[in-house]
């Protein structure tokens, strides 16, 4: 078995791992404006960007946000430009495109055709979700952070949700 490090921002957003939009409206926005910005109402908005930026910053307050993503954090294809291009690891970062749009969160493992992944918005909370591999367009490590290199581990999907549209 893999042992899998503790990485701080993977731990901010397991901190509020289960918070709905809705149901936890209040102690979910908290969180999001902790890092000093948020979007807005999560009920109201798309926040996957939003919930990302809010771990990162919480976890690495000196992480730069270069070009595209530092204009606008909350737009998750923007995070293609965030830190250092890595392949597939556990805790980096991953754009996805969908429908209208993209979505971003954590890759904490895989199967044969999907990432299971760690992000705000999937299914109106914070959770963890299978999104396809096709549909990834980056994946990328934070500048600040030393990357230990582990590799995806494999997770059984069987019970687990499979998301197409996070919107």
């Amino acid at each position: 078995m893999i042992k899998l490090p503790q990485l701080p921002w993977v731990t901010a957003m397991e901190a509020v791992l289960g918070l709905h939009e809705k149901r936890d409206r209040d102690r979910l926005a908290k969180w999001l404006k902790s890092d000093g910005k948020t979007l807005g109402d999560p009920a109201q908005l798309p926040w996957c960007g939003d919930a990302v930026d809010t771990a990162i910053s919480i976890a690495l307050p000196k992480e730069p946000r270069p070009g595209d993503l530092g204009k606008n954090v909350y737009w998750a294809l923007n995070w293609m430009f965030f830190g250092t291009p890595c392949p597939p690891l556990y805790g980096c970062v991953a754009a996805f495109k969908r429908t209208e749009g993209g979505h971003v969160g954590f890759l904490v493992g895989q199967t044969k055709t999907h990432y299971f992944v760690l992000g705000g918005n999937q299914g109106d909370c914070v959770s963890r979700v299978l999104i396809g591999k096709n549909r990834c367009v980056a994946t990328s490590w934070p500048s600040t952070y030393v990357n230990p290199r582990v590799m995806l581990p494999l997770v059984d999907a069987a019970g687990k949700p499979v998301s197409s549209n996070e919107a």
